[in-house]
């Protein structure tokens, strides 16, 4: 494979592209490309048609890069051409992720959660012990004072959620959950949610 250098205006997306950019992944790709540089290469055929890498080419485009890293593949035919690209999309699609592995690097990246990709409000709930989690649940649905005054100077009734019966205020517990045979799996912590009261597992 020989990685080279082209000018992103000798570059022809495809014309049809099995894969869609919305506006959120385009945004995430860029912020990879800013944090990371292009870690790998667009490539595309003798005529510089993209086979992979549209949406970051979208990105470096939305950024201004003038320049991207890309692989030309010769001698394919106009079908391997489409397979190529149903593959590329399709065998990523396959891929899962390992929980364990994933929750120990979040751990080790506990001070600095800023991954491309991810929103870092939620990688923070993830790290957030039995306690936390709690206090968190319990501001669900509250409206802060400036909100509560634009409602009440809009002459808007508020609806409150209607609150469920039995707990109304969430509680952290342990339970055992049986399986379909009714043989005892694992005792995991949960908590009440204070709106809805379905039970949140931990």
């Amino acid at each position: 494979m020989k990685v080279e250098k082209y000018r992103l205006e000798d570059l022809h997306p495809a014309e049809k592209n099995i894969r869609m950019h919305p506006e959120a992944q385009i945004r995430e790709y860029k912020r990879s490309l800013q944090k990371f540089k292009q870690v790998k290469p667009i490539t595309i055929d003798e005529k510089n048609v993209i086979l992979t890498g549209n949406g970051m080419y979208m990105a470096m485009r939305e950024l201004g890069w003038t320049e991207a890293y890309c692989n030309k593949i010769t001698g394919l035919s106009e079908k391997d051409k489409k397979k190529l690209m149903m593959a590329d999309n399709r065998i990523f699609n396959l891929g899962v992720d390992n929980i364990s592995v994933f929750d120990e690097i979040l751990a080790e990246l506990s001070d600095d959660l800023d991954v491309p990709g991810y929103d870092e409000d939620f990688l923070k709930s993830l790290l957030m012990d039995d306690s936390d989690m709690t206090e968190k649940l319990s501001e669900y649905g509250t409206i802060d004072p400036q909100e509560a005054e634009d409602i009440k100077n809009a002459n808007v009734p508020y609806e409150a959620p209607e609150q469920p019966t039995g707990e109304t205020t969430p509680t952290a517990s342990y339970a055992s959950e049986r399986g379909s045979e009714g043989r005892e799996e694992s005792s995991r912590p949960y908590v009440i949610c204070p709106k809805c009261g379905e039970k949140i597992w931990l």
